[in-house]
């Protein structure tokens, strides 16, 4: 058996390479049979491929900015687009397409200049652009118009309410560069939330043109960014190429970056030992192997995982179960045991070490746990809420994406929630990403172990997605007191009152509520290749940018 397995091993690495090589996906490391060139006009000495490989647990669902709402095409979007603002180096939004940011008095008309730059299929980028896109999102009611109204563009908030026509939306191109957008009222984060893709320009005739096409295959997707989509092979991985049109072009040293769908973590792993790819997230299982190797780095993220209830479940619309759920999960041995990678036990919807009042105190200090509980606590809850709906066991299914991270977390759920809720009976049923996400929107589902990876640095990036209508509800959860004080805080300028309105949405949410069970806060173990410099991880929107990163000699 043990020889099978290693065969079979050895077999899938091997055609694994094979769809690499035919993918035209070419390695960084440099191949000692290739010819020496010059670097950098330095006679004699070898140019390093500047080529960066990387990994994926799942496909891209779409790569149109309109609809995209997941981590995986929001990273791909941040690096082959570029919209008026984008993150650095120091997680700051700066000034990106736009080389002028005016404002008036009031500071509710924001004028924009663009730079002369162009889309990859010549177009010159203009300020309809972003006029079409942003109206485009709120027309066809898109994932994140929610962000639109966050950011308090005037009647955005209306238009989603279908109150008003997208057309009506406070956004125009008043020249072919230069764009005025008008608020509602003044908004603290307004240029912030600019960075974020949902504020990206598109080409109109171009996305006409393709129509339901539109941004599902490299040749149906422009770019305007540090690099170009030029290959996209379903459930297998794209590349990217640098943007020698790019308005900051000669910054870019990357050439190439290939990013491959890789599922199965051993494979991950071996794709990184060989060479073939850059970095690797690390399972637990492999955490204590590398944990004292060179290239070994542990990553505390803004990200959190937790479980969504269907609040229109008959049993698990009941407060007392819900919070009976959340008494019986034993967070540290989830993060300490089963995951060792960085993550840590969350007892709030807003992450710990990135979010502070003005003050300087951390949000979850001021908030603090809710809902932590004894397994003994859990069964006084559950035991009260049997009573209530009248049964003697509740059997429900858990909604999962089908990587190894959501596998082995939906075990563990399973083993606590039926150990120490007696007569709870937990289904699990592994979908591919996307198809997760389909699920939910359509709120087919009994619990669904969910991601959250912040858009923007503020609390509220974690708390206005439980508005009622907003796309990142997905459970139906509606709470009148919790929506007044969203609209509230989205208008307060005095800080100190609007962190204290920030406060009191996460416990109307979680205490009063008791509507989702966080459990814990992502880390990341990785390897990562020491030859790769410069690589930009953010804490909040796109997870990545390789726009600053290159391969050392």
């Amino acid at each position: 058996m043990m020889k099978n397995k290693k065969w079979l091993g050895f077999m899938f690495l091997a055609i694994f390479t094979l769809v690499l090589s035919g993918c035209n996906f070419s390695s960084s490391n440099k191949k000692e049979d290739e010819p020496k060139k010059e670097d950098n006009g330095k006679e004699g000495g070898e140019k390093v491929d500047q080529v960066l490989n990387l990994s994926e647990p799942s496909d891209i669902p779409t790569l149109d900015s309109t609809k995209a709402h997941d981590a995986i095409a929001f990273n791909v979007l941040n690096n082959v687009n570029e919209g008026l603002y984008r993150q650095n180096q120091d997680n700051d939004s700066v000034l990106a397409l736009a080389e002028k940011h005016e404002m008036s008095d009031d500071e509710m008309v924001h004028t924009f200049t663009l730079k002369d730059t162009k889309w990859s299929n010549g177009d010159p980028v203009t300020a309809a652009d972003f006029e079409y896109a942003w109206k485009r999102v709120m027309k066809d009611n898109g994932a994140y118009n929610y962000m639109i109204v966050t950011a308090g563009v005037k009647n955005a908030e209306a238009i989603m309410n279908g109150e008003m026509d997208a057309e009506e939306l406070g956004i125009k191109a008043t020249g072919d560069k230069t764009l005025e957008v008008t608020l509602e009222s003044p908004n603290p984060l307004f240029k912030t939330l600019l960075a974020f893709a949902t504020f990206l320009p598109q080409n109109q005739k171009f996305v006409e043109k393709l129509g339901d096409q539109y941004a599902l295959e490299a040749d149906n997707i422009l770019a305007n960014g540090p690099f170009k989509l030029v290959n996209w092979t379903q459930e297998q991985g794209w590349e990217m190429v640098k943007n020698e049109d790019y308005w900051d072009a000669e910054n870019v040293k990357l050439e190439k970056v290939n990013v491959f769908v890789v599922k199965d973590p051993s494979s991950g792993i071996n794709l990184y030992e060989t060479g073939k790819i850059d970095r690797v997230k690390l399972t637990s299982a492999l955490v204590d192997q590398y944990k004292e190797k060179e290239d070994f780095k542990n990553v505390k993220a803004a990200g959190t995982v937790f479980l969504r209830f269907n609040h229109n479940n008959p049993a698990l619309k009941n407060v007392n179960l819900r919070k009976a759920v959340n008494m019986a999960i034993d967070r540290e041995g989830l993060t300490d045991v089963i995951l060792k990678d960085g993550s840590s036990p969350i007892y709030g919807v807003v992450a710990e070490s990135f979010y502070f009042s003005p003050d300087k105190v951390d949000y979850r200090e001021l908030n603090g746990d809710f809902n932590k509980g004894t397994p003994a606590e859990a069964k006084e809850y559950w035991e009260k809420a049997l009573a209530e709906i009248g049964q003697k066991e509740v059997k429900v299914s858990l909604n999962i994406a089908d990587t190894d991270e959501m596998k082995k977390v939906a075990e563990f759920l399973q083993a606590q929630l039926e150990d120490n809720l007696p007569g709870f009976k937990l289904e699990i049923k592994a979908v591919p990403f996307k198809q997760r996400l389909e699920i939910e929107k359509a709120i087919k589902y009994d619990l669904s172990l969910s991601t959250w990876g912040p858009d923007y640095r503020d609390p509220m990036t974690y708390l206005d997605m439980w508005v009622k209508g907003s796309s990142a509800n997905r459970m139906d959860y509606y709470n009148p007191k919790l929506d007044a004080l969203v609209t509230e805080a989205r208008g307060e300028t005095d800080l100190s009152k609007r962190y204290k309105l920030l406060l009191n949405i996460e416990k109307i949410f979680l205490e009063d509520d008791v509507a989702v069970a966080p459990l814990y806060q992502r880390g990341s173990s990785v390897l990562l290749n020491n030859k790769v410099k410069g690589l930009v991880d953010h804490p909040t929107g796109a997870d990545t940018s390789y726009q600053w990163a290159y391969i050392e000699e």
